[in-house]
């Protein structure tokens, strides 16, 4: 049985400093009481013209579920007149994972892991690529209708030892392997 991290994110998402009630609270009543088997918390500014704006998404994994929460800060608009911080929280169950995807980037001249992208699929959303289709003829001007490829990409992290520390890119990696464990075990994982 995976020992129980929750205050250890709890602390994680304390030292990164980025509105920590507000996210706080927002995983609070996600992860509704579970236990914690592993998370990757990361904060993330980015730059809009002249300000910087701040997001932090945090990943939890719980004994029967995969939950996600982003927290963003926006500037005034017409939903608020003054600056704000939204919370999103979204949990799927893990019987509803369809993929899990890990890119490792390794510099060849000495080994070391670079970054590392972390891509979970459950099929909530796709998309949809398409291109007219072409035959062989380079003389034809038919109309072969279109052709194209339907991806899934609910949730993407890509994390780099440069930019976020190389602990960061250990961490999604072990989040990753928490994760597919759990998916090939069902939601039984942590019962054995």
């Amino acid at each position: 049985m995976s020992a129980d991290r929750t205050d250890e994110l709890f602390a994680a998402v304390s030292r990164a400093g980025y509105y920590p009630e507000i996210v706080a609270g927002g995983l609070h009543d996600a992860v509704a009481g579970e236990q914690v088997r592993a998370f990757v918390a990361h904060h993330e500014p980015t730059f809009d013209r002249d300000e910087i704006r701040r997001h932090m998404t945090v990943l939890v994994l719980t004994p029967s579920r995969v939950v996600l929460v982003h927290t963003d800060e926006h500037p005034p608009d017409d939903l608020l007149p003054k600056p704000y911080t939204s919370t999103t929280s979204e949990a799927v169950p893990l019987a509803q994972i369809r993929s899990v995807v890990v890119t490792r980037m390794v510099a060849t001249d000495h080994a070391q892991l670079e970054e590392a992208l972390l891509t979970i699929g459950w099929g909530a959303v796709s998309r949809l690529d398409l291109e007219p289709a072409r035959c062989d003829d380079p003389e034809c001007e038919a109309d072969h209708g279109y052709t194209g490829t339907s991806t899934g990409d609910d949730f993407s992290l890509r994390l780099a030892a440069a930019a976020d520390g190389g602990q960061a890119v250990v961490q999604l990696l072990d989040f990753a392997r928490h994760l597919s464990a759990a998916t090939a075990a069902g939601t039984a994982v942590g019962h054995a």
